[in-house]
């Protein structure tokens, strides 16, 4: 069976974009990480805000823990990036080539970016649980990708795969959003603009504004599901006040969100949330652009070595003839 190179550039190109932005965001993603993983015991809080977190790595001398679990963070981002891109690509080329439209609906366009979403969470989930571990570590004291696995159970390794599914709505809300958001944006424009010379197009600043209301806007309605995922994926904490309570029964959904109901009241549902649509906008809008800036050069790169195995394959056939 043929290789789809078209898909394959596609997938390296938003693989390497989600490696890069991934590094350059992490801290904010640790600190944001173990922010939202701390539940109020007590009507006490080790993290009163985002900067407690910075200052703690900070007065311990450990600014480099900001970094734990980058490895497995990089390997994960990589690996889901390359799974999405090459599955929403392929499922996109199958669907126009077995409806024999020229284009894809949004409903359409919806549910293949949702099924390329589940594949890449259930792909991924191990090394979504280890990363999440680690980060919300104490400093200095976080494992290896290998010994964080298998410190428990297979099935443990999947925590929160449930979640990760109905995340897969984050990107269907945004999608609609912006659509809705970009239908009036350029209905209005048309309206003070001269007949016949109606913008087609969004400009690069309107789009990356609308795309960062949108996404804002889905990162909010499902923030209370994001947080649940981050809070039954976190490390066991060595207090020994934590030592005293069951901790597996917080590993699940209900647990998650009866704790934080009791202990936070509604306010804890969304804690964490402005720096998780800040580290979110600011991501989105790096892996993207750093996508396309490398996307010709990868689809290059991909011809080019096509080429060379094409030319070599040729030699040796060439050479084995009497």
């Amino acid at each position: 069976m043929a290789v789809d190179l078209q898909s394959l550039s596609e997938a390296t190109s938003g693989a390497v974009g989600a490696l890069l932005s991934t590094t350059i965001l992490y801290p904010l993603d640790t600190c944001k990480t173990k922010y939202q993983a701390e539940v109020k015991a007590h009507g006490q809080q080790k993290y009163r805000n985002l900067s407690d977190v910075l200052w703690e790595a900070i007065s311990t001398r450990q600014i480099v823990s900001l970094y734990q679990g980058l490895g497995t963070k990089n390997l994960q981002s990589f690996i889901a990036q390359f799974v999405y891109f090459y599955g929403y690509s392929c499922f996109k080329r199958l669907y126009l080539e077995r409806s024999g439209f020229n284009s894809i609906g949004t409903k359409a366009n919806l549910i293949l970016a949702a099924a390329a979403g589940a594949c890449t969470a259930i792909v991924t989930q191990p090394l979504d649980t280890a990363s999440s571990r680690m980060q919300t570590s104490a400093f200095g004291k976080s494992k290896g990708l290998w010994q964080t696995l298998t410190a428990g159970t297979w099935s443990e390794a999947f925590d929160g795969l449930g979640i990760s599914l109905l995340l897969t709505t984050n990107p269907a809300i945004q999608y609609t959003v912006f659509d809705q958001l970009k239908q009036r944006h350029l209905k209005r424009n048309q309206n003070i603009t001269e007949k016949g010379s109606s913008p087609e197009a969004l400009s690069a600043l309107s789009a990356f504004m609308l795309g960062a209301i949108s996404k804002s806007i889905a990162t909010f309605l499902t923030y209370p599901a994001i947080r649940c995922k981050v809070m039954i994926q976190a490390a066991d904490t060595n207090d020994d006040e934590a030592k005293k309570a069951p901790q597996k029964s917080h590993k699940t959904v209900h647990g998650v969100l009866y704790a934080i109901w009791k202990r936070e009241g509604v306010p804890g549902f969304f804690k964490g949330l402005q720096a998780q649509i800040l580290k979110t906008v600011l991501s989105s809008a790096l892996l993207l652009m750093i996508k396309e800036k490398i996307a010709a050069g990868t689809w290059v790169l991909i011809l080019a070595a096509r080429k060379y195995l094409l030319l070599t394959g040729s030699r040796l056939k060439s050479a084995q003839k009497p």
